[in-house]
């Protein structure tokens, strides 16, 4: 019997010892997850936001925007994120019950700053397609200054002044809350959570499917002008070089070319946010439809803790995306971003000043070269009409010298006849 007993208890030792250890090893691979997804959003958008201080071309209009949504994303990484994986490392809330205020609207207030980029940016990309012409009389630094200034103030309006005053949640979560000082959950009641997630996620979000699909229209409708007119400039250059009348019709073509330089640039870079709102919708929209449903239907839709951290977790990952979308889909990021890291890592650095020096003048030189050339090819066909003019010449010279000859031996026939 004691052997029975002693046998239950070894079995039941072992049953502990394995959900410890597996326990351990669910929080091991959490803490990991989860500081792999802090560190590379801070150093991603940490990376955007050297590498369009260093880069002149990168200095343009729309990155405004991209470097306020990096800083946004590392405030998210550094204060949401770095509060919500100590409450899943430690099990419970260690910073007490004021800090939990203060983490609930930071959380609320970076995550409404990052989601407002991201739409003030499709608006920014919707006039830059559809009005080319007066896209820099309307988007100008100084409207850009106070989008970004309204961006980063009226989130303030729905995270800190109702989680601070009370009016985001329930009497009766109020009171568990001093009850329980070691937990931090945020509970909100149906009004809250109505206006916060519609100014937070479900307006922004129509307005940014609206402005892409308005982009993708007249997206598609100027590439089919676009392949119209490169055609009809072909065929022009084409029928100039015939006529040998090149030269008045340059410019035009010139210019024409630019400006279609110019209209694909803005698609890549209307494709590149366009991919970046797609990336935002698939992150927020798990957790925004369970913040709904949960604040509507109550207990009814109930989720388990570990699916509540899942839905929180893809939502901030969104953060650590934004750099890497930049990386993948634009050129002049990409290697602003490798020359950036060769400088961190490598003993290689070179100013981005330098750099376009040393381009320059390569492809001076290269057109030096190829004046060099011209040159030469031109010498040469001036040399050989310098030669053919006095072969020309000689050979006119010493045709005139023979017909003198003939027509004096046949005057001097003529005298001798006479005579």
């Amino acid at each position: 019997m004691d052997a029975e007993l002693g046998g239950g208890l070894d079995d039941g030792d072992d049953a502990d010892a394995a959900v410890d250890w597996f326990l351990t090893l669910t929080l091991v691979v959490k803490t990991f997850l989860m500081g792999l997804i802090i560190a590379a959003s801070i150093f991603g958008n940490l990376l955007v936001i050297i590498s369009v201080a260093r880069f002149r071309k990168l200095r343009i209009i729309t990155n405004y925007f991209v470097v306020s949504l990096a800083m946004a994303d590392i405030l998210v990484a550094l204060v949401a994120m770095g509060f919500n994986a100590s409450v899943i490392i430690f099990g419970q809330w260690i910073f007490g019950y004021a800090m939990c205020d203060i983490w609930n609207s930071f959380d609320v207030y970076c995550c409404t700053v990052s989601i407002l980029h991201l739409c003030c940016i499709s608006v920014d990309r919707y006039y830059a397609i559809s009005q080319p012409l007066m896209y820099p009389m309307k988007i100008t630094r100084k409207k850009v200054a106070v989008m970004l200034a309204n961006i980063w103030t009226w989130p303030a309006l729905i995270s800190y002044l109702p989680i601070f005053l009370g009016w985001y949640t329930t009497e009766e979560h109020q009171l568990y809350r001093v009850q329980n000082p070691n937990t931090c959950r945020f509970v909100v009641n149906k009004v809250y959570a109505l206006i916060s997630s519609s100014i937070s996620f479900w307006i922004p979000c129509a307005i940014m499917l609206y402005t892409y699909y308005r982009i993708y229209e007249m997206a598609s409708r100027q590439e089919k002008m676009l392949l119209k007119n490169a055609d009809a400039a072909l065929l022009f250059r084409q029928q100039n070089q015939r006529r040998n009348d090149t030269c008045s019709n340059t410019p035009t073509i010139s210019k024409d070319s630019k400006h279609l330089q110019k209209i694909r640039r803005e698609h890549k870079a209307a494709r590149t946010l366009g991919i970046i709102m797609g990336a935002f919708v698939l992150c927020w929209l798990p957790f925004f439809s369970w913040y709904m449903s949960v604040t509507l239907c109550g207990d009814l839709c109930y989720c388990p803790d570990i699916v509540v951290e899942v839905l929180f977790w893809i939502g901030y990952f969104n953060s650590t995306l934004n750099p890497l979308i930049y990386a993948y889909f634009n050129k002049d990021f990409r290697e602003a971003f490798r020359n950036t890291l060769v400088c961190v890592f490598c003993t290689r650095c070179q100013d981005p000043r330098e750099q376009q020096r040393d381009q320059q003048a390569a492809l001076g030189f290269h057109h030096q070269q190829q004046h060099g050339k011209n040159n030469m090819g031109r010498l040469s066909v001036a040399s050989a009409e310098n030669q053919t003019s006095r072969t020309i010449r000689h050979s006119s010279g010493d045709t005139i010298a023979g017909i003198e000859r003939i027509e004096h031996k046949r005057l001097s026939g003529v005298a001798v006849q006479n005579l």
